[in-house]
């Protein structure tokens, strides 16, 4: 078999990792600066600034007329963003959502998506679109010098690397967006809070962020709401450049209803219906009678909550709304943005103002500097025309008699090539005597101009003052009040679902398969309830429907489910294993419930237990938590609780041999977690060979008695009864009467 042979002559080779790394790296970095993150100076992504720019080389200022955004996307993708159209219209379409940006970009005419659902707006051939007077802040000293250019990608075009915007927009705006191994989350902030900010730094340029959050108290939504964050929490954020802010919708009263009118940053009102919904459905808002979404063009956000009556406390519900749906969100901060440097770094609140007020002084200068220029030709041409009319009899002699005036011109009146190009561009009817005397006039005001812009360019204090100025005129003519309130309010605390749930007396029902189910009332007899064929009753615990539920199975694991989830006893009920995840091979050994300090007796047939309280028993956890330690071969009785008068309780306990004995509760251990302590004696070689076992232990009142099941007989131990058992726990204890030795299992009477 013949070998291919490549000939690899010329061909540049390197090793696949390098290739690969070079290769990962330059698109990180594409993505990093030429994609997801803004600049500090004017605020922008480069698609966002390619928009604004295409905008206003269509002529779509904020007094033309409205164009098809089709027209505006596709100069942008045609001439200086080749990238998908509808990632582009979309960028587009965020900077005209007035809920989306605190001050738009963007004047939009048709649909562009609303607050409840910002990705509803129409196709870009059915839209149109022009620039906001806003956008005139990135715009208006574009053609004056201010800026750099670059091709574009195809090198036919120039477009500005940056806008040479007059107000902080990274900050007013704010920004989001993914890069490769680095986001950014700057959120918008208030116009008239930022220009004071800037102000400060350009008075005090050595003013540190505590300064400037004097100024700036915090971001300012666009959608309102409240930011319910400590202040300390906010410099905090502002001084690190990171961190999260707390954001909570705001609400009032209207005759005994909960009105919502402000929602979170990007929270939508029909999701908050769903989440409310939902809780609703699964019972959990018992107090909540209905929910209306009554929001229309006059009131953006009208989420109508309707309580069952006047008794319920509405703050206390509305705390459970914020700590349990969107009512209240956690938004994070990341003021991750490229520096003048062009370096993407997390800025603090006084180091990003700082480098957009040297950017606004370098454009500034780069201005005057322009005008300058501009002034002094301007001069210099009146300077020629003014020699040409005091010499006008001579220029024209000149002009009409030599082939090439234009250097004669130069040579006789000491004129450069601009100055004799001006003077043979020169028009008959500006020949007239008037002209002399508005060049004159012209001159003495372009040299005015001249003096002043020198002037400032000499004086760093006259330059600042310029720029504090153009600021505060910006302020005056785009700033509003602060739309988010910033207010210190107690973190939001969900209800307690046994607050929520109405407390009824239900019975729960375990079978020996694991089937669960809650009968309602205390007074059913668990035993004549239908099971499955196979099955049977196990274990049946009286509670309420608003406490959980404990489950035990044959490892000494607990499991926690709500009661008032488990289905009806009417029927057959559902296997507990659809709820939680017992081990492989393990089955269920019991059910308790009640109140969280309730306590309730866990034991092995070994003879060994404890006390534990069942709020140690609860877990979320769906494998449920170990409590009881289960030895080899042992086996999981049947939780016992321990009536309410414990301090007199007795703990009766039998074995298989018809063993019994009674000792004091107290001598038992309370514990969370264990084996436990010896409850009842059996020797070591019937407890080994299994001859000999406990098979139940249960707690009694002094007042109750003991039942003693035996097949199908029972058999009432009254208080006076159970002294001949009473001993010393661990102890052997007493052999009960002839017949009643075969035990299956204990109960409890009752007094009374």
């Amino acid at each position: 078999m013949e070998t291919l042979e490549l000939d690899l002559e010329g061909v540049e080779q390197q090793p696949l990792r390098a290739f690969a790394e070079k290769a990962y790296l330059d698109y990180s970095m594409y993505v990093i600066l030429d994609r997801a993150l803004p600049h500090v100076g004017d605020g922008l992504k480069p698609v966002q600034r390619r928009i604004i720019f295409a905008m206003s080389e269509l002529g779509l200022a904020a007094a033309s007329k409205h164009k098809k955004s089709a027209r505006t996307v596709g100069d942008v993708i045609g001439k200086y963003h080749p990238h998908g159209d509808s990632a582009c219209y979309e960028a587009m379409v965020l900077m005209a959502q007035s809920f989306s940006y605190r001050y738009p970009l963007i004047d939009g005419q048709g649909n562009w998506g609303s607050a409840d659902d910002p990705k509803s707006f129409a196709a870009m051939r059915y839209t149109e679109a022009r620039l906001t007077p806003y956008a005139a802040v990135l715009l208006s000293e574009l053609g004056q010098g201010t800026v750099d250019w670059s091709p574009n990608f195809d090198g036919t075009l120039d477009e500005p690397i940056r806008l040479p915007s007059r107000l902080p927009n990274v900050l007013l705006n704010g920004a989001s967006g993914i890069a490769v191994g680095m986001s950014t989350d700057v959120p918008p902030h208030n116009l008239r809070e930022v220009a004071a900010a800037c102000i400060r730094l350009l008075e005090a340029p050595k003013s540190t962020t505590a300064d400037l959050c004097e100024h700036i108290k915090g971001p300012d939504f666009p959608g309102g709401a409240e930011i319910v964050s400590p202040p300390a929490d906010i410099r905090q954020i502002y001084e690190t450049g990171g961190g999260t802010l707390r954001v909570r919708a705001r609400w009032e009263t209207e005759a005994g209803e909960v009105v919502v009118t402000e929602l979170p940053h990007q929270v939508s009102g029909g999701k908050i219906l769903e989440q409310i919904a939902a809780q609703m459905r699964a019972k959990k808002l018992p107090m909540v009678e209905d929910l209306r979404d009554e929001s229309d063009h006059e009131n953006p956000t009208r989420l109508v909550i309707v309580p069952r009556s006047n008794r319920v406390d509405l703050e206390g519900l509305m705390n459970h709304l914020f700590a349990t749906t969107d009512l209240e969100r956690t938004v994070r901060v990341n003021m991750n943005v490229i520096g003048l440097d062009g370096r993407p770094r997390v800025h603090d609140l006084a180091g990003l103002l700082k480098d957009w007020i040297r950017f606004r002084l370098d454009t500034v200068i780069r201005r005057l500097e322009f005008r300058l220029e501009q002034v002094e030709k301007r001069l210099h041409i009146l300077d020629g025309l003014l020699v040409a009319y005091l010499n006008i009899d001579e220029v024209i002699r000149i002009i009409r008699s030599e082939d090439s005036p234009r250097p004669v011109l130069m040579k006789t009146f000491s004129l450069t090539e601009v100055q004799a190009d001006a003077i043979l561009d020169l028009k008959l009817r500006h020949l007239a005597r008037l002209e002399e005397i508005r060049i004159r006039g012209e001159q003495e005001e372009l040299a005015k101009k001249r003096k002043s812009l020198s002037g400032i360019l000499g004086s760093k204090a006259r330059l600042r003052k310029l720029v504090r100025d153009e600021i505060n005129t910006d302020a005056e003519r785009f700033g509003d009040d602060r739309r988010t309130a910033i207010v210190q309010r107690r973190a939001a605390q969900a209800l307690d679902e046994s607050t929520l749930i109405s407390s009824e007396p239900v019975t729960v029902v375990l079978s020996r398969h694991g089937w669960i189910r809650a009968a309602k009332g205390h007074e059913i007899d668990p035993q004549q309830l239908s099971y499955k064929s196979g099955d049977s009753f196990l274990a049946a615990a009286p509670g309420r429907s608003n406490r959980p539920a404990v489950f035990m199975d044959t490892t000494g694991r607990a499991y926690t489910v709500m009661t008032h989830t488990l289905p009806s006893a009417r029927g057959q009920g559902e296997p507990l294993s659809g709820r939680v995840n017992p081990p492989d091979g393990a089955g269920f050994a019991g059910v308790v419930t009640g109140r969280p300090e309730d306590k309730v007796l866990l034991a092995t047939n070994i003879g060994y237990g404890f006390v534990a309280r069942l709020e140690d028993l609860y877990s979320r956890n769906r494998a449920g938590k170990a409590v009881l330690k289960v030895p080899k071969g042992a086996e999981v009785l049947i939780p016992a609780p321990v009536p309410d008068s414990g301090d007199d309780a007795m703990v009766v306990a039998a074995t298989s041999e018809g063993r019994m004995l009674a000792f004091p509760l107290e001598e038992l251990p309370e514990l969370a977690r264990g084996k436990g302590n010896k409850i009842i004696g059996i020797p070591p070689k019937k407890l080994k060979a299994g001859e000999e076992k406990m098979v139940a232990a249960v707690v009694v009142s002094a007042q109750a008695a003991v039942l003693v099941h035996c097949g199908q007989r029972t058999m009432t131990l009254k208080p006076r009864d159970l002294e001949k058992y009473i001993g010393i726990r661990g102890r052997r204890g007493a052999l009960l009467p002839r017949g009643w030795r075969k035990v299956d299992t204990l109960g409890v009477e009752a007094p009374g």
